[in-house]
Protein backbone atom coordinates (compact mmCIF):
# COMPACT_ATOMS: atom_id res chain seq x y z
CA UNK A 1 0.00 0.00 0.00
CA UNK A 2 1.25 3.49 -1.24
CA UNK A 3 1.37 6.67 1.26
CA UNK A 4 1.28 9.66 0.28
CA UNK A 5 2.18 12.72 3.16
CA UNK A 6 0.63 15.87 2.61
CA UNK A 7 1.82 17.80 5.58
CA UNK A 8 5.92 17.05 6.00
CA UNK A 9 5.41 18.14 9.71
CA UNK A 10 4.43 13.70 9.98
CA UNK A 11 7.83 12.86 8.87
CA UNK A 12 8.60 14.78 12.50
CA UNK A 13 5.91 13.58 14.81
CA UNK A 14 5.68 9.64 13.24
CA UNK A 15 4.73 8.23 9.62
CA UNK A 16 1.64 5.93 10.24
CA UNK A 17 2.79 2.99 11.90
CA UNK A 18 1.63 0.21 14.55
CA UNK A 19 2.13 1.31 18.18
CA UNK A 20 2.23 -2.38 19.15
CA UNK A 21 3.14 -5.29 18.38
CA UNK A 22 -0.46 -6.34 18.59
CA UNK A 23 -2.23 -2.97 17.33
CA UNK A 24 -4.88 -3.22 14.99
CA UNK A 25 -4.58 0.36 13.64
CA UNK A 26 -2.31 3.12 12.77
CA UNK A 27 -3.07 6.99 15.02
CA UNK A 28 -4.08 9.77 12.48
CA UNK A 29 -2.48 12.76 13.39
CA UNK A 30 -4.50 15.92 13.61
CA UNK A 31 -2.71 18.61 10.97
CA UNK A 32 -3.81 21.56 12.11
CA UNK A 33 -2.24 24.93 11.63
CA UNK A 34 -4.02 26.56 14.93
CA UNK A 35 -5.56 24.68 17.89
CA UNK A 36 -8.75 23.46 16.93
CA UNK A 37 -11.25 24.12 19.92
CA UNK A 38 -14.21 21.26 19.91
CA UNK A 39 -17.24 22.86 21.83
CA UNK A 40 -19.38 20.75 23.86
CA UNK A 41 -22.58 19.73 21.63
CA UNK A 42 -21.06 21.61 18.46
CA UNK A 43 -21.76 20.23 15.17
CA UNK A 44 -18.56 18.22 14.11
CA UNK A 45 -15.63 19.29 12.16
CA UNK A 46 -13.27 17.67 9.94
CA UNK A 47 -9.62 17.83 10.90
CA UNK A 48 -6.90 16.86 8.40
CA UNK A 49 -4.41 14.24 8.81
CA UNK A 50 -2.08 14.93 6.07
CA UNK A 51 -2.35 11.88 4.78
CA UNK A 52 -3.81 10.04 1.77
CA UNK A 53 -3.31 6.47 0.65
CA UNK A 54 -3.47 4.69 -2.70
CA UNK A 55 -4.66 1.13 -1.73
CA UNK A 56 -3.61 -0.84 -5.06
CA UNK A 57 -5.99 -3.49 -3.78
CA UNK A 58 -10.22 -3.26 -4.25
CA UNK A 59 -10.75 -5.60 -1.76
CA UNK A 60 -9.84 -3.52 1.16
CA UNK A 61 -10.90 -0.80 2.54
CA UNK A 62 -10.08 1.79 5.55
CA UNK A 63 -12.03 2.48 8.32
CA UNK A 64 -11.03 5.76 10.69
CA UNK A 65 -12.08 5.43 14.20
CA UNK A 66 -12.18 7.10 17.83
CA UNK A 67 -9.03 6.77 19.60
CA UNK A 68 -10.58 4.83 22.52
CA UNK A 69 -9.08 6.58 25.34
CA UNK A 70 -10.32 10.06 23.77
CA UNK A 71 -13.46 9.14 23.85
CA UNK A 72 -13.70 7.35 26.84
CA UNK A 73 -11.89 10.12 29.28
CA UNK A 74 -12.18 13.55 26.88
CA UNK A 75 -15.33 13.06 25.20
CA UNK A 76 -13.71 13.28 21.93
CA UNK A 77 -15.41 11.34 19.41
CA UNK A 78 -15.97 10.90 15.43
CA UNK A 79 -18.92 13.02 14.15
CA UNK A 80 -19.76 9.74 11.84
CA UNK A 81 -19.05 7.40 14.13
CA UNK A 82 -16.85 5.62 11.72
CA UNK A 83 -15.32 6.63 8.37
CA UNK A 84 -15.14 4.69 5.42
CA UNK A 85 -12.25 5.07 2.99
CA UNK A 86 -13.15 3.31 -0.32
CA UNK A 87 -10.12 1.69 -2.19
CA UNK A 88 -11.12 3.79 -4.93
CA UNK A 89 -10.42 7.21 -2.83
CA UNK A 90 -7.11 8.32 -3.11
CA UNK A 91 -7.72 12.28 -1.44
CA UNK A 92 -6.64 13.06 1.68
CA UNK A 93 -8.03 11.36 5.07
CA UNK A 94 -10.16 13.86 7.64
CA UNK A 95 -11.48 12.96 10.59
CA UNK A 96 -14.14 14.21 11.34
CA UNK A 97 -14.42 14.92 15.26
CA UNK A 98 -17.34 15.38 17.82
CA UNK A 99 -17.73 16.83 21.62
CA UNK A 100 -19.91 14.87 22.87
CA UNK A 101 -19.89 15.92 26.40
CA UNK A 102 -22.99 18.02 27.84
CA UNK A 103 -23.20 21.73 27.28
CA UNK A 104 -21.68 23.38 29.05
CA UNK A 105 -18.56 21.42 29.72
CA UNK A 106 -15.34 23.01 28.77
CA UNK A 107 -14.24 22.76 25.15
CA UNK A 108 -11.66 19.78 23.67
CA UNK A 109 -8.24 21.63 23.07
CA UNK A 110 -6.83 19.54 19.40
CA UNK A 111 -3.10 20.64 18.91
CA UNK A 112 -1.30 20.24 15.74
CA UNK A 113 0.27 16.41 16.00
CA UNK A 114 -2.00 15.20 18.39
CA UNK A 115 -3.21 11.78 17.54
CA UNK A 116 -7.07 12.09 17.21
CA UNK A 117 -8.13 8.77 15.27
CA UNK A 118 -7.14 5.93 13.60
CA UNK A 119 -7.57 3.81 10.91
CA UNK A 120 -7.99 -0.10 10.62
CA UNK A 121 -7.77 -1.76 7.36
CA UNK A 122 -10.35 -4.28 5.88
CA UNK A 123 -11.42 -6.94 3.61
CA UNK A 124 -14.29 -5.89 1.64
CA UNK A 125 -16.60 -8.93 0.33
CA UNK A 126 -19.31 -7.64 -2.55
CA UNK A 127 -21.58 -10.14 -3.71
CA UNK A 128 -23.53 -10.58 -6.36
CA UNK A 129 -27.40 -9.80 -5.44
CA UNK A 130 -30.52 -12.13 -6.95
CA UNK A 131 -34.15 -10.89 -6.48
CA UNK A 132 -36.51 -13.52 -4.80
CA UNK A 133 -39.43 -13.78 -3.46
CA UNK A 134 -38.69 -16.43 -0.58
CA UNK A 135 -34.93 -16.94 0.63
CA UNK A 136 -33.47 -20.64 -0.54
CA UNK A 137 -31.83 -21.13 3.29
CA UNK A 138 -34.03 -20.12 5.94
CA UNK A 139 -32.69 -19.59 9.56
CA UNK A 140 -34.61 -20.60 12.74
CA UNK A 141 -34.46 -16.83 13.69
CA UNK A 142 -35.93 -15.53 10.37
CA UNK A 143 -36.73 -12.20 9.97
CA UNK A 144 -37.19 -11.73 14.36
CA UNK A 145 -35.58 -9.16 15.34
CA UNK A 146 -35.76 -5.61 17.63
CA UNK A 147 -35.77 -8.11 21.04
CA UNK A 148 -37.27 -11.40 19.21
CA UNK A 149 -34.31 -13.48 21.43
CA UNK A 150 -35.31 -11.99 24.82
CA UNK A 151 -34.07 -9.15 26.72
Amino acid sequence: MQIKVLDARLFDWGLPRYQTEGSAAIDLHACVDDAEWVHAQAPAILVRSGLAVSFGDLSLAGLVLPRSGLGHKKGLVLGNTVGLIDPDYSGEILISVWNRNPDGTPPIRIEAGDRIGQLVFVPIVRPTFEVVDDFTHETARGAGGFGSTGT
